[in-house]
Protein backbone atom coordinates (compact mmCIF):
# COMPACT_ATOMS: atom_id res chain seq x y z
CA UNK A 1 0.00 0.00 0.00
CA UNK A 2 2.80 2.40 0.91
CA UNK A 3 4.57 1.50 -2.35
CA UNK A 4 1.44 2.38 -4.33
CA UNK A 5 1.07 5.68 -2.49
CA UNK A 6 4.72 6.47 -3.04
CA UNK A 7 4.34 5.71 -6.77
CA UNK A 8 1.29 7.95 -7.04
CA UNK A 9 3.09 10.69 -5.15
CA UNK A 10 6.15 10.43 -7.39
CA UNK A 11 3.97 10.44 -10.51
CA UNK A 12 2.12 13.48 -9.19
CA UNK A 13 5.34 15.29 -8.32
CA UNK A 14 7.18 14.34 -11.50
CA UNK A 15 4.48 14.74 -14.14
CA UNK A 16 1.06 16.07 -13.17
CA UNK A 17 2.09 19.05 -11.02
CA UNK A 18 4.88 20.29 -13.38
CA UNK A 19 2.66 19.78 -16.42
CA UNK A 20 -0.23 21.53 -14.66
CA UNK A 21 2.01 24.45 -13.78
CA UNK A 22 3.25 24.62 -17.40
CA UNK A 23 -0.35 24.49 -18.63
CA UNK A 24 -1.35 27.34 -16.36
CA UNK A 25 1.68 29.35 -17.45
CA UNK A 26 0.96 28.60 -21.13
CA UNK A 27 -2.65 29.72 -20.75
CA UNK A 28 -1.45 32.82 -18.93
CA UNK A 29 1.01 33.58 -21.73
CA UNK A 30 -1.70 33.07 -24.35
CA UNK A 31 -4.36 35.15 -22.60
CA UNK A 32 -2.00 37.96 -21.64
CA UNK A 33 -0.27 37.86 -25.03
CA UNK A 34 -3.57 37.98 -26.93
CA UNK A 35 -4.66 40.97 -24.86
CA UNK A 36 -1.33 42.70 -25.48
CA UNK A 37 -1.49 41.97 -29.22
CA UNK A 38 -4.99 43.44 -29.42
CA UNK A 39 -3.90 46.49 -27.41
CA UNK A 40 -0.89 47.10 -29.66
CA UNK A 41 -3.02 46.66 -32.78
CA UNK A 42 -5.60 49.16 -31.53
CA UNK A 43 -2.89 51.64 -30.57
CA UNK A 44 -1.29 51.42 -34.03
CA UNK A 45 -4.69 51.89 -35.69
CA UNK A 46 -5.40 54.90 -33.53
CA UNK A 47 -2.03 56.48 -34.34
CA UNK A 48 -2.48 55.84 -38.08
CA UNK A 49 -5.97 57.37 -38.06
CA UNK A 50 -4.61 60.38 -36.17
CA UNK A 51 -1.90 60.73 -38.83
CA UNK A 52 -4.57 60.75 -41.54
CA UNK A 53 -3.69 57.37 -43.08
CA UNK A 54 -6.35 55.86 -45.32
CA UNK A 55 -8.96 53.86 -43.39
CA UNK A 56 -8.60 50.73 -45.54
CA UNK A 57 -4.83 50.70 -45.11
CA UNK A 58 -5.19 51.36 -41.37
CA UNK A 59 -7.54 48.41 -40.92
CA UNK A 60 -5.39 46.09 -43.04
CA UNK A 61 -2.11 46.89 -41.27
CA UNK A 62 -3.77 46.74 -37.84
CA UNK A 63 -5.25 43.31 -38.51
CA UNK A 64 -2.01 41.98 -40.01
CA UNK A 65 -0.09 43.19 -36.95
CA UNK A 66 -2.60 41.57 -34.58
CA UNK A 67 -2.47 38.15 -36.27
CA UNK A 68 1.34 38.27 -36.54
CA UNK A 69 1.66 38.98 -32.81
CA UNK A 70 -0.93 36.29 -32.05
CA UNK A 71 1.17 33.71 -33.90
CA UNK A 72 4.20 34.69 -31.80
CA UNK A 73 2.11 34.35 -28.61
CA UNK A 74 0.83 30.90 -29.66
CA UNK A 75 4.35 29.67 -30.39
CA UNK A 76 5.55 30.97 -26.98
CA UNK A 77 2.64 29.20 -25.24
CA UNK A 78 3.30 25.93 -27.06
CA UNK A 79 6.99 26.18 -26.23
CA UNK A 80 6.07 26.48 -22.54
CA UNK A 81 4.11 23.23 -22.87
CA UNK A 82 7.23 21.50 -24.19
CA UNK A 83 6.12 21.33 -27.81
CA UNK A 84 8.98 21.41 -30.31
CA UNK A 85 8.36 24.80 -31.87
CA UNK A 86 11.29 24.61 -34.30
CA UNK A 87 9.27 22.35 -36.58
CA UNK A 88 6.31 24.72 -36.33
CA UNK A 89 8.53 27.66 -37.25
CA UNK A 90 9.87 25.69 -40.21
CA UNK A 91 6.32 24.99 -41.37
CA UNK A 92 5.38 28.67 -41.06
CA UNK A 93 8.53 29.69 -42.95
CA UNK A 94 7.85 27.23 -45.77
CA UNK A 95 4.20 28.26 -45.92
CA UNK A 96 5.18 31.93 -45.96
CA UNK A 97 7.62 31.36 -48.81
CA UNK A 98 5.04 29.43 -50.83
CA UNK A 99 2.37 32.07 -50.24
CA UNK A 100 4.84 34.85 -51.09
CA UNK A 101 5.75 33.22 -54.42
CA UNK A 102 2.12 32.51 -55.26
CA UNK A 103 0.99 36.04 -54.39
CA UNK A 104 3.99 38.03 -55.60
CA UNK A 105 1.84 40.08 -58.00
CA UNK A 106 -0.72 40.74 -55.27
CA UNK A 107 2.04 41.72 -52.84
CA UNK A 108 3.47 44.05 -55.48
CA UNK A 109 0.05 45.66 -55.92
CA UNK A 110 -0.32 45.92 -52.15
CA UNK A 111 3.07 47.62 -51.77
CA UNK A 112 2.18 50.02 -54.59
CA UNK A 113 -1.17 50.73 -52.92
CA UNK A 114 0.59 51.54 -49.65
CA UNK A 115 2.91 53.97 -51.44
CA UNK A 116 -0.02 55.63 -53.25
CA UNK A 117 -1.88 56.07 -49.96
CA UNK A 118 1.21 57.45 -48.20
CA UNK A 119 2.42 59.88 -50.88
CA UNK A 120 -1.06 60.77 -52.27
CA UNK A 121 -0.21 61.67 -55.91
CA UNK A 122 -3.98 61.76 -56.43
CA UNK A 123 -7.24 61.36 -54.52
CA UNK A 124 -10.78 60.29 -55.26
CA UNK A 125 -12.38 62.71 -57.69
CA UNK A 126 -9.14 63.73 -59.43
CA UNK A 127 -8.88 63.54 -63.22
CA UNK A 128 -5.64 61.68 -63.96
CA UNK A 129 -3.74 59.80 -66.63
CA UNK A 130 -2.06 56.67 -65.28
CA UNK A 131 -1.64 53.00 -66.09
CA UNK A 132 -2.51 53.64 -69.74
CA UNK A 133 -5.94 55.06 -68.79
CA UNK A 134 -7.34 58.57 -68.50
CA UNK A 135 -10.30 59.19 -66.23
CA UNK A 136 -11.65 60.26 -62.85
CA UNK A 137 -10.47 58.33 -59.77
CA UNK A 138 -13.45 56.63 -58.13
CA UNK A 139 -11.76 54.52 -55.43
CA UNK A 140 -8.22 53.83 -54.26
CA UNK A 141 -8.09 50.29 -52.89
CA UNK A 142 -5.25 48.32 -51.36
CA UNK A 143 -4.64 46.23 -54.50
CA UNK A 144 -6.23 48.27 -57.27
CA UNK A 145 -7.57 51.67 -58.30
CA UNK A 146 -11.00 52.16 -59.85
CA UNK A 147 -11.32 54.88 -62.51
CA UNK A 148 -14.28 56.20 -64.52
CA UNK A 149 -13.62 57.24 -68.11
CA UNK A 150 -15.27 60.13 -69.93
CA UNK A 151 -17.76 57.76 -71.60
CA UNK A 152 -18.73 56.38 -68.16
CA UNK A 153 -16.81 53.10 -68.26
CA UNK A 154 -15.45 51.74 -64.99
CA UNK A 155 -11.86 50.49 -65.22
CA UNK A 156 -9.98 48.67 -62.46
CA UNK A 157 -6.19 49.03 -62.70
CA UNK A 158 -3.64 47.12 -60.56
CA UNK A 159 -1.80 49.57 -58.34
CA UNK A 160 1.62 48.35 -59.50
CA UNK A 161 0.76 49.51 -63.05
CA UNK A 162 -0.02 52.99 -61.73
CA UNK A 163 2.84 53.47 -59.24
CA UNK A 164 5.39 51.94 -61.62
CA UNK A 165 4.60 54.43 -64.39
CA UNK A 166 4.05 58.11 -64.99
CA UNK A 167 1.10 59.73 -63.20
CA UNK A 168 -0.37 62.91 -64.68
CA UNK A 169 -2.83 64.60 -62.33
CA UNK A 170 -4.86 67.19 -64.22
CA UNK A 171 -6.74 68.16 -61.05
CA UNK A 172 -3.69 68.80 -58.87
CA UNK A 173 -3.72 72.56 -59.60
CA UNK A 174 -6.65 74.96 -59.50
CA UNK A 175 -5.83 76.44 -62.92
CA UNK A 176 -4.66 75.07 -66.28
CA UNK A 177 -3.28 76.62 -69.44
CA UNK A 178 -4.99 75.94 -72.76
CA UNK A 179 -2.49 75.49 -75.61
CA UNK A 180 -4.03 76.09 -79.04
CA UNK A 181 -2.50 76.50 -82.50
CA UNK A 182 -4.33 78.58 -85.13
CA UNK A 183 -2.92 78.34 -88.65
CA UNK A 184 -3.39 81.13 -91.19
CA UNK A 185 -2.25 81.54 -94.78
CA UNK A 186 0.95 83.30 -95.79
CA UNK A 187 -1.13 85.96 -97.52
CA UNK A 188 -3.14 86.81 -94.40
CA UNK A 189 -2.42 89.68 -92.02
CA UNK A 190 -0.71 88.35 -88.90
CA UNK A 191 -1.54 91.39 -86.75
CA UNK A 192 -5.20 91.18 -87.69
CA UNK A 193 -5.32 87.45 -86.89
CA UNK A 194 -3.69 88.00 -83.49
CA UNK A 195 -6.14 90.82 -82.74
CA UNK A 196 -9.10 88.56 -83.58
CA UNK A 197 -7.78 85.81 -81.31
CA UNK A 198 -7.25 88.33 -78.50
CA UNK A 199 -10.78 89.65 -79.02
CA UNK A 200 -12.23 86.13 -78.85
CA UNK A 201 -10.42 85.47 -75.58
CA UNK A 202 -11.46 88.78 -74.01
CA UNK A 203 -15.13 87.96 -74.70
CA UNK A 204 -15.01 84.84 -72.52
CA UNK A 205 -15.26 85.67 -68.81
CA UNK A 206 -14.05 82.19 -67.88
CA UNK A 207 -10.59 83.01 -69.23
CA UNK A 208 -8.47 84.38 -66.38
CA UNK A 209 -6.85 87.81 -66.53
CA UNK A 210 -3.94 86.66 -64.39
CA UNK A 211 -1.79 85.07 -65.75
CA UNK A 212 -2.23 87.21 -68.84
CA UNK A 213 -3.18 85.24 -72.00
CA UNK A 214 -0.35 85.01 -74.52
CA UNK A 215 -0.55 85.06 -78.32
CA UNK A 216 2.66 84.54 -80.30
CA UNK A 217 3.96 83.41 -83.65
CA UNK A 218 4.87 79.78 -83.12
CA UNK A 219 6.17 78.60 -86.49
CA UNK A 220 6.44 79.34 -90.18
CA UNK A 221 5.19 76.04 -91.52
CA UNK A 222 5.35 74.52 -94.99
CA UNK A 223 1.88 75.77 -95.91
CA UNK A 224 0.76 77.98 -93.04
CA UNK A 225 1.75 80.54 -90.42
CA UNK A 226 1.06 79.02 -87.00
CA UNK A 227 -0.10 81.26 -84.14
CA UNK A 228 -0.13 79.94 -80.56
CA UNK A 229 -2.83 81.05 -78.09
CA UNK A 230 -2.24 80.29 -74.41
CA UNK A 231 -5.00 81.45 -72.06
CA UNK A 232 -5.40 80.27 -68.44
CA UNK A 233 -8.67 78.93 -67.02
CA UNK A 234 -9.94 77.14 -63.92
CA UNK A 235 -9.26 73.42 -64.22
CA UNK A 236 -12.97 72.60 -64.16
CA UNK A 237 -13.57 74.89 -67.19
CA UNK A 238 -10.72 73.57 -69.33
CA UNK A 239 -12.48 71.43 -71.95
CA UNK A 240 -15.57 73.63 -72.35
CA UNK A 241 -13.56 76.82 -72.77
CA UNK A 242 -11.16 75.11 -75.17
CA UNK A 243 -13.97 74.05 -77.48
CA UNK A 244 -15.81 77.40 -77.26
CA UNK A 245 -12.63 79.37 -77.97
CA UNK A 246 -11.78 77.36 -81.08
CA UNK A 247 -15.33 77.86 -82.39
CA UNK A 248 -15.29 81.60 -81.68
CA UNK A 249 -11.91 82.14 -83.36
CA UNK A 250 -13.01 80.16 -86.43
CA UNK A 251 -16.12 82.31 -86.78
CA UNK A 252 -14.10 85.54 -86.48
CA UNK A 253 -11.56 84.33 -89.04
CA UNK A 254 -14.36 83.50 -91.47
CA UNK A 255 -16.06 86.86 -90.93
CA UNK A 256 -12.82 88.79 -91.56
CA UNK A 257 -11.44 86.81 -94.48
CA UNK A 258 -8.65 85.05 -92.55
CA UNK A 259 -8.02 81.66 -94.14
CA UNK A 260 -7.12 78.43 -92.41
CA UNK A 261 -5.11 76.67 -95.14
CA UNK A 262 -5.11 72.97 -95.82
CA UNK A 263 -1.74 71.20 -96.00
CA UNK A 264 -0.58 71.53 -99.59
CA UNK A 265 2.38 70.88 -101.82
CA UNK A 266 3.34 72.48 -105.11
CA UNK A 267 3.94 69.99 -107.90
CA UNK A 268 6.11 71.17 -110.81
CA UNK A 269 6.03 69.25 -114.09
CA UNK A 270 8.85 69.58 -116.60
CA UNK A 271 8.68 68.44 -120.16
CA UNK A 272 11.88 66.79 -121.21
CA UNK A 273 13.25 67.70 -124.66
CA UNK A 274 13.14 64.83 -127.11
Amino acid sequence: MESFIDTETNYLDLYIIPWGIDLVLALTIFIAGRWLARAISKMVKRLMKKAGVDEILTSFIGNMLYFSLLIVVMIAALDKLGVNTSSILAIFAAAGLAVGLALKDSLSNFAAGVMLVMFKPFKAGDFIEAGGTTGVVEKLRIFSTVMRTGDNREITIPNSFIYGGTIINYSARDTRRIDLIFSIGYGDNIRQAKALIEEAMSEDERILKDPTPVILLMELGDSSVDLAARPWVNSSDYWVVRGDLMERVKEKFDANGISIPYPQQDLHLYKADA
